[in-house]
């Protein structure tokens, strides 16, 4: 019997090569400015059009700026990428949604809210976190820039199958405990490259007890721990969400989409390459100590001494301790903090604006913290205002910016300057991932939102 990736990626095969990789028909693919200018190029030099445009959707946001959008981006090279997907969208005819457009926004973060990502689609990008996608039921993963020129001319890809994983949670998660916490748990369990050519389908009642924004942060971390992609059946929630948004289906084309979705589930007796199940009372909220999303802890507890890390990881921690300016056994809270990041396509929705609010409401911002606040989109920051999440926000001295990935890489003006410590809610802690020589932690929003109140590491739920 078959595995839900089984039932998605079966119904999109065109061919498969003889011990080789299988042709897969891709339903959706997304590209930014980043990773498709050559792509593009490739197809002109030979003469090509973009098979399928109506199936290709561009927006730009990892070079944008979250301030002053209506203005040319200043940097030279972030500029010139900005311009060549323009002007590659517009050559060819495909789907854009340009700086200043409604519909602009953090990629991953666009797709789900607008419908344009639906249950049961093959999805890729030229971005590691396409991943996201998959929590709504579909076969999401990232692809390097001459697949992307593959998918435009053919809307086919050549892809080696991968593995199944399933991993469970049960339980209840405990007070202030975030899915940001339950991914990186995960991580920290499964060690970054423990998952590696796995699709993995999260399961268990944690993950049935989501909503649909909490679902799209698991499965954007999927990548930290080396898996190809995540995913997540399809249920009420998913359709609930789905349901309305603007390119979803609707009328009898809504009924027919709904009963096909109805059918995305691991069959009782499907059998996964591997089974993990994951405790929730285990899962407290979570911070990194290292320099790789996997090198994380309980914000309780003590960073490992270096007997308790495996004898082959021992120069990589100890030069990430080197370079975070920690110690082993020591622990983070009380430590002080300089920048406060709340965004990306893992945290920029309107779930984690609502409870970064929550625990900042009434309080007042630690007057050293630099805090950017940068919506995923224009339809979360238009919900913000909505909701009253904005006046919230102003009245502890925070500032709402403007839609982009920001902070979380140095690709933009949203640099964190070298040596100041960052608590952020972005997927990656690497070197200089948000400036050179800059330090991250990651987390949850609530973790995030106490830090810049506190002015240090400190667990939310004391607060």
């Amino acid at each position: 019997m078959n595995t839900l990736f089984d039932k998605i990626w079966d119904a999109h095969v065109v061919s498969t090569v003889e011990d080789g990789p299988t042709q897969l028909y891709i339903d959706r693919m997304y590209c930014h400015e980043v990773t498709s200018p050559q792509a593009f190029a490739g197809l002109r030099t030979r003469g090509l059009n973009v098979f399928r445009p109506a199936q290709i959707t561009c927006i730009p946001d990892h070079n944008i700026p979250t301030l002053h959008q209506d203005k040319p981006i200043e940097d030279p090279i972030s500029r010139n990428q900005v311009e060549a997907l323009d002007n590659n969208a517009r050559e060819f005819g495909v789907n854009y949604y340009p700086i200043g457009h409604e519909k602009n926004g953090v990629i991953h973060v666009v797709g789900p809210e607008t419908g344009l990502s639906l249950p049961g689609m093959t999805m890729v990008c030229g971005d590691s976190h396409t991943s996201t996608h998959g929590a709504l039921g579909a076969v999401a993963f990232g692809i390097g820039t001459s697949e992307v020129e593959m998918v435009l001319a053919t809307q086919c890809v050549l892809q080696s199958r991968p593995k199944t994983m399933r991993i469970s949670i049960n339980g209840s998660l405990g007070k202030g405990v975030t899915p940001k916490d339950v991914a990186l748990y995960i991580i920290a369990k499964m060690t970054t490259g423990g998952a590696t050519g796995y699709f993995v389908e999260y399961a268990g009642s944690v993950i049935r007890d989501m909503s649909m924004e909490g679902r799209l942060t698991v499965c954007n971390l999927s990548i930290e721990m080396g898996a190809r992609g995540g995913m997540i059946a399809p249920d009420e929630t998913t359709f609930s969400y789905v349901k309305g948004r603007e390119f979803a289906p609707t009328g009898e084309a809504w009924d027919k989409a709904l009963a096909y979705w109805k059918t995305l589930q691991s069959d009782d007796t499907a059998t996964f390459d591997k089974e993990i199940t994951f405790e929730a009372a285990d899962i407290q909220p979570r911070i990194t100590y290292g320099t790789n999303p996997g090198m994380g802890m309980g914000i309780t507890d003590s960073i490992p001494t270096l007997d308790q890390i495996d004898e082959s990881g021992r120069v990589s921690f100890e030069k990430a301790l080197k370079y975070m300016g920690f110690r082993s056994g020591e622990t983070l809270i009380g430590k002080s903090i300089d920048y406060v990041f709340l965004g990306s396509c893992t945290n920029g929705r309107i779930e984690d604006f609502r409870a970064f609010a929550d625990t900042v409401k009434g309080k007042q911002k630690a007057a050293y913290v630099v805090a950017w606040l940068v919506p995923g989109s224009w339809a979360v920051e238009r919900q913000i205002r909505a909701e009253g999440i904005d006046k919230i926000l102003s009245d502890a001295g925070f500032e709402l910016r403007q839609p982009g990935c920001s902070a979380c890489l140095a690709m933009n003006e949203d640099k964190v300057p070298v040596g100041k410590l960052a608590v952020s809610t972005s997927n990656r802690n690497f070197e200089g991932r948000q400036g050179p020589g800059a330090r991250t932690i990651l987390a949850g929003a609530p973790v995030a939102a106490a830090a810049a109140i506190m002015g240090c590491i400190i667990d939310p739920r004391t607060i």
